[in-house]
């Protein structure tokens, strides 16, 4: 495991100063202790250009989560290789997660798993002691694919006091029609033992959230080919029935890296709109 982790470590550095080089002053690895979990955990922070020469500024930041088998260099290496040009043309921040394959929950089954005291409590804070961000829930923004899309969806819903604005793509937004997929039942237990606890660990069950802090700004986006689409669907449906405000965009595409590299530049233009407000 640790010659894999420092090959992919080897390839991660290869892909920014060589094929990216352009690039490579905008991109930090943050080394962050969970003390939650008793590990350290590698993020990618992506700045925008000329960051290091206007001290005086402060930036609004976005949290971009993988999917299931991805890591926190996916973003930058497979799905969206120009994320810092875009942080240079919005004046934002990028944050990307190392997530493992938590689905972004802290496990009632395995203690060694907190990524939801991680993401919201330690990585975030650890950003804005690093980093000159703008350190409020206006100005912070969480999305992801897959896995990733479950995950922001299922902290800012939890969490609307610290996010703002919140994104999904391709999001298993309703992990009960798959139980025997992705590593779930590592975190939950099986399905049929634990029903109650996989009711409470899916998204759509989150609805309504709390609105004490402010309301969230939603945007959700699915392929119409994709396995996800119909919990998708369920979700938009259960929104309207609701009246909780979204944005919800769906074109034909599957699950894959080609529909999250289209779908993400819908996401960022609408965090920007809202950190604008």
């Amino acid at each position: 495991m640790k010659c894999l982790s420092f090959f992919r470590c080897l390839l991660f550095t290869f892909f920014l100063f060589f094929l990216l080089p352009g690039y490579a002053r905008q991109v930090d690895t943050l080394k962050v202790y969970s003390p939650s979990m008793e590990k350290e955990l590698k993020n990618i922070v992506i700045l925008p250009e000329g960051y290091a020469s206007r001290p005086q500024d402060t930036y609004p930041v976005v949290y971009l989560l993988h999917g299931h088998g991805n890591n926190y260099t996916s973003w930058l290496t497979r799905i969206k290789p120009d994320l810092p040009r875009i942080a240079t043309g919005y004046g934002m921040i990028f944050v990307c997660p190392e997530g493992e394959k938590s689905w972004y929950w802290d496990s009632p089954v395995s203690p060694k798993s907190r990524f939801e005291t991680y993401i919201c409590y330690e990585l975030t804070g650890e950003v804005e002691k690093h980093y000159r961000t703008r350190n409020n829930r206006n100005s912070r923004a969480i999305s992801g694919y897959s896995m990733g899309g479950h995950g922001a969806l299922w902290l800012a819903f939890r969490h609307p006091d610290i996010f703002g604005a919140c994104g999904s793509m391709s999001g298993g937004v309703d992990i009960r029609p798959f139980p025997d997929n992705w590593n779930m039942k590592d975190q939950l237990g099986t399905y049929s033992d634990n029903p109650r606890r996989w009711d409470e660990h899916t998204v759509i069950n989150q609805l309504p959230y709390k609105t004490d802090s402010g309301t969230l700004a939603i945007i959700i986006d699915c392929g119409t080919e994709d396995f996800f689409f119909q919990v998708n669907n369920q979700l938009h449906e259960k929104m309207l029935k609701l009246k909780i405000p979204h944005d919800y965009i769906t074109r034909p595409g599957g699950h894959n890296h080609t529909y999250w590299n289209n779908a993400v530049d819908y996401q960022l233009l609408f965090f920007r709109k809202f950190f604008q407000r």
